[in-house]
């Protein structure tokens, strides 16, 4: 009878040095983000959480990517989302401009270097950036009349202060997840960041719904039984594969030649991830974003159009969530495209001799794959558009959970993360017990 090798965690001494350093650092960052910004209002940065439209869309997708750090307004508000955006643009211009392009083709191992090293040097005029627009965001979209905190845009020493401490928050949180991947559970160091703030919302999540006296126990079962269905699909289609066969070249053992050996090429059903969600958000909310610095416009046309823009942006209508729906579709096909036209898998067989049957290499291989993967991504797209539109379509199956539709949003787009995390933390481990000799398969009684 086989045994599993976790039985072995935390005997590996090495292993569970790195385990213990992961959970001391999340330790640290969950501490980290209960410290306010200087001069904060914590009853304006409710009244913008609680309320409705395009403010409260935008700052909830910026809580669930901070790890719910912008609820607080801590100075890790920004959490490494400024890192995500500096990843996302490097990854969207290296196709535009040939000679990073060509960077990345000729040593794919230099040009990630290179890739990483310019990521964090943009990542700090992005937080930078980003902290100047969240303040401004969370004063326009307040209820109380007032000013979050004390900030202009005169760039006085309280506001240089602001936007120093936010970019070195972020900068810390980015630093906290290079130590848990460097010297923790490799390679997982950002994604727990994320991780650990979602899963820490859920027990006050839950807390809420258990406020209710009327519906508590209806809406628990709902949400439990919601979260399993989610977690389910999920990994479902995030596991789902096409294998394109592939037959490579023999090899020569002395003066004999091999017979070619047939493998194959795993397309992923869904390779964009989380990322669409993110960008169909961000494009929705936009418009209505601006429209509220013209609702109070003297110009009367200019009052009623922003007024329109936000009422049809501001993710109230149902407009708004067909339009969420056919964006997270299409940014899927777009990232998806880009993703793998980077990877040119054509040239990579090519070079390494391999060759799928009845395909000419090169050029043309690399045209057949990109075929193949759009057709597999679309039933991957359209997951992520029911995963993204789930509380609208949960507010019309059953009306009295609209008013918990953020919750609801955990556990669709929230969960798409989670489970994404524990399942890259559970091949990263059972990686290690290999690596050191704790393979299940060769633990038989």
């Amino acid at each position: 009878m086989k045994k599993s090798a976790w039985r072995f965690l935390w005997i590996s001494e090495d292993i569970r040095k790195r385990l213990l350093i992961t959970i001391a650092l999340l330790v640290i960052y969950r501490l980290a983000a209960h410290v306010p910004v200087p001069g904060i209002d914590r009853e304006a940065i409710a009244s913008v959480l609680q309320g409705s439209g395009s403010g409260q869309a935008l700052f909830n997708l910026l809580d669930l990517l901070s790890g719910g750090t912008v609820s607080n307004f801590s100075v890790l508000a920004m959490g490494v989302y400024p890192y995500i955006t500096a990843q996302i643009i490097l990854q969207l211009i290296t196709p535009i401009i040939p000679a990073l392009q060509r960077r990345m083709e000729e040593d794919p191992r230099e040009g990630r270097k290179w890739m990483e090293k310019w990521t964090y040097y943009l990542a700090v005029p992005m937080a930078a950036l980003n902290a100047i627009g969240q303040i401004r965001l969370f004063q326009q979209f307040t209820t109380t009349g007032e000013n979050i905190l004390t900030f202009d845009l005169a760039f006085n020493l309280p506001t240089i202060t602001t936007i120093l401490t936010m970019t070195a928050g972020t900068m810390f949180a980015i630093w906290l997840g290079e130590l848990i991947s460097e010297f923790g559970i490799r390679n997982q160091g950002l994604s727990l960041i994320i991780f650990a703030g979602i899963v820490a919302r859920i027990p006050t999540n839950l807390a809420n719904i258990l406020a209710d006296q009327e519906q508590r126990i209806p809406m628990l079962i709902f949400v439990l039984g919601l979260m399993a269905l989610t977690i389910l699909a999920i990994v479902f289609v995030q596991e789902g594969r096409r294998h394109v066969p592939v037959m490579y070249p023999g090899r020569r053992v002395g003066n004999r030649m091999s017979m070619p050996v047939k493998g194959s090429l795993p397309l992923m059903v869904n390779m964009a991830g989380m990322i669409p969600l993110i960008f169909a958000q961000s494009f929705l909310t936009f418009p209505a974003v601006v429209a509220q610095f013209f609702i109070n416009s003297s110009v009367e046309w200019v009052a009623n159009a922003a007024i329109w823009v936000q009422s049809s942006f501001g993710g109230t209508n149902t407009t708004y969530w067909i339009l969420y729906f056919l964006m997270v579709v299409a940014f899927s096909f777009f990232y998806t495209d880009v993703l793998f036209t980077q990877q040119n898998y054509g040239e990579n067989l090519k070079r390494a001799g391999a060759q799928i049957p009845g395909v000419t290499k090169g050029a043309p291989t690399q045209r057949y794959l990109t075929r193949v993967l759009r057709r597999i991504t679309l039933p991957g797209a359209l997951f992520l558009g029911i995963v993204a539109v789930m509380p609208f379509l949960v507010g019309l199956i059953w009306p009295a959970a609209r008013a918990r539709s953020s919750l609801l949003l955990i556990s669709s787009a929230g969960l798409l993360i989670v489970v994404g995390v524990v399942r890259d933390v559970y091949r990263s481990i059972e990686a290690e017990l290999k690596l050191r000799g704790y393979d299940s398969a060769l633990l038989v009684r």
